[in-house]
């Protein structure tokens, strides 16, 4: 029984997503995989299954905080002595 095994490159180019992001789902157990010597590799199965998983992509939204009052700053006021430099 022979099962594909795919390189974290070829399985980042299936997924649609950077080699770097394959890395980061198999540190989290997203994706399972094998380790020979240096090499990660993915059988086409683990793939399949993190695939069908998929969500899109980026932060999950939250909910719209309400705003029930607005504070303004008050505004500078000067004078005529303090905008020639004189003090009281």
């Amino acid at each position: 029984m022979s099962t594909e095994r795919l390189t974290t490159n070829e399985a980042a180019a299936r997924l649609g997503v950077s080699p770097a992001r394959v890395r980061q789902m198999v540190a989290k157990g997203e994706i399972e995989s094998e380790k020979f010597g240096r090499d990660t590799v993915i059988t086409a199965e683990a793939l399949k299954v993190a695939a069908a998983r998929k969500t899109k992509p980026g932060p999950t939204p939250k909910a719209k905080a309400e705003v029930s009052t607005i504070v303004e700053k008050p505004k500078r006021t000067t004078t005529k002595a303090a905008k020639k430099g004189k003090t009281k």
